[in-house]
């Protein structure tokens, strides 16, 4: 898989733009007050400063295009650049790259999700089983190829960092299933 070059709060900004949701900026401080009071919860999340920072960030590196509108917001728009980007990120689409030798390195990817994130858990089970992980427990699960940023990308994308462990060994006992459920 390629390196995520983006932050956390970055994937989620490129995630929500691309879910047509449009961010309205503006130089104006009484405008902008409005508008940062009319954002989705998504957006605050992100924080003012951070929000206004990487969306600059990505007008330099043009992901993004601005359009002042008349009342004197600045609408921000992802651009076909910005969509690649976007589609890096999104679950629909991750993929973990595989490499032609196997470092002998398993990766183990446990989890302890409370009920109340019920739905976040069971999507994780899901992503893990479709992005090929071996289940070797309700909440174990084991890859041998480098997996860490498919897994930092998930858990932030469903808001359950304290709740996951990616563990790097050596040595599993007892892993030809393992290694024949891979072929390794």
């Amino acid at each position: 898989m390629a390196k995520y070059f983006y932050s956390t709060a970055k994937q989620r900004i490129l995630l929500l733009l691309a879910a047509g949701l449009t961010l309205g900026l503006s130089t104006s401080p009484r405008t902008h007050a409005k508008v940062w009071k009319a954002l989705p919860k998504a957006w605050k999340a992100i924080g003012r400063r951070t929000l206004r920072r990487i969306v600059n960030e990505f007008k330099y590196k043009r992901l993004v295009d601005f359009k002042e509108e008349r009342d004197g917001t600045i609408t921000v728009t992802l651009t076909k650049l910005g969509k690649h980007h976007a589609l890096r990120y999104d679950p629909e689409n991750i993929k973990i790259s595989i490499p032609s030798k196997w470092d002998k390195i398993w990766r183990i990817a446990t989890f302890d999700v409370p009920e109340k994130k019920k739905k976040a858990r069971d999507a994780l089970r899901w992503e893990l089983k479709k992005l090929g992980f071996f289940e070797l427990q309700k909440s174990v699960w084991v890859f041998p190829y480098e997996c860490g940023d498919a897994i930092d990308f998930l858990v932030e994308l469903f808001e359950i960092r304290n709740c996951v462990r990616l563990l790097e060994v050596a040595k599993i006992s007892n892993d030809a299933d393992l290694r024949l459920y891979f072929n390794l």
